[in-house]
């Protein structure tokens, strides 16, 4: 029981979170003007007219594997400012294993490459 109670700030913290989020959701939605008409609900491509398969809201596989790519590189680099920062006191091994970590990155990156993940066909 002395364990579960530890936890409770945390729990009150989380709850206060989702109250406040929650709140605010339902204020702004009864505040907010709502007005959806066909041009305001059109897709927007850089002040065109929409065309091509992203008129219907369509889009090709392939964008979103480029678009989790660059989450999935993005996130993992941001591995490389704290170790840079403790670099003096990890020593050896955390020495090598951030160059471990750094092969897994060029290792999926080679993958990513190879399979064609990253060529954009018109």
């Amino acid at each position: 029981m002395t364990a579960a109670m530890e936890f409770l700030p945390v729990l009150f913290m989380v709850a206060g979170i989702v109250l406040v989020a929650g709140v605010t959701l339902f204020v702004s939605s009864l505040l907010r003007p709502s007005n959806p008409y066909p041009a305001k609900n059109m897709p927007y491509e850089c002040g065109m007219d929409p065309a091509g398969e992203a008129a219907g809201g369509r889009f090709r596989v392939q964008f979103f594997i480029l678009a989790i790519l660059l989450v999935v590189f993005d996130v993992e680099t941001m591995f490389l400012f704290p170790w840079a920062v403790v670099l003096k006191d990890i020593g050896l091994v955390g020495y090598v294993e951030m160059f471990v970590f750094m092969l897994l990155l060029v290792v999926g990156f080679a993958y990513a490459w190879l399979k064609g993940a990253l060529e954009w066909e018109a």
